[in-house]
């Protein structure tokens, strides 16, 4: 049985969430790749006046208001590889179900700066990812991922991840950045279901002006994400 299945039947009061960053602690790592999920939630954190910095189950935590819900932001300070440890403590104190626990994290699958939400699946070779299913139990759980971009030809992914992002990313990561922070203030105020529908959309192919298009050609369908 998963960590999660615990808490299924629990009684509920006010909802309270756990919205979880994944990344490295250190000031060497603090703007590297990997710790895209720190960043988010410094941004959430300023943007709430949620002040992150209570130590408490290996992890740095706020507790505040984000959409007229209670939620506890947390980075972990494990490092990366044992990130499940933390969380697991941290799920387990506040007895928080499934569909009320969010994590943040970088993916190399990606471009730089696109987003994409999850309910559920497989580590994708994130080992921050890895721990957690490990810890919890389960891969059942709400996912933000932020592409960092793939990893170049003849590089060490541990050495990728790890280097800070070259300056023609910068733009596109704060764009990123600012789409997972609108993502996580969505599943609060609306649900995952919701917020998948309207973040995981592809950018629409722009449609050429009416007159141009010639009657005979059927019009072309937009893309959607399946």
């Amino acid at each position: 049985m998963g960590l999660f299945d615990r808490f299924k039947k629990q009684e509920k009061g006010q909802e309270f969430f756990v919205v979880a960053g994944l990344g490295n602690p250190g000031r060497q790592y603090a703007d590297t790749k990997h710790n895209v999920g720190f960043q988010v939630i410094d941004k959430l954190a300023e943007k709430y006046g949620i002040v992150v910095e209570k130590e408490k189950q290996k992890a740095l935590i706020g507790d505040g208001m984000i959409r007229n819900r209670r939620v506890l932001l947390v980075k972990p300070q494990t490092f990366m590889n044992l990130s499940g440890e933390s969380i697991r403590e941290i799920v387990n104190f506040y007895k928080i179900p499934q569909e009320n626990f969010v994590v943040i994290y970088d993916d190399t699958s990606m471009p730089a700066g696109q987003i994409r939400l999850r309910e559920k699946g497989s580590h994708g070779g994130h080992n921050g990812i890895r721990n957690i299913i490990q810890q919890m139990g389960t891969d059942v759980f709400n996912r933000v991922k932020v592409g960092i971009g793939e990893k170049p030809n003849g590089w060490d992914l541990a050495d990728y991840v790890l280097a800070k992002f070259a300056e023609d990313d910068l733009p596109l990561m704060e764009e990123g950045m600012e789409q997972a922070v609108q993502a996580v203030e969505l599943i609060l105020s609306r649900g995952m279901a919701d917020a998948m529908n309207r973040m995981n959309r592809r950018p629409q192919k722009a449609k050429k002006p009416r007159e141009e298009r010639n009657e005979q050609t059927p019009l072309e369908t937009e893309e959607t994400d399946k």
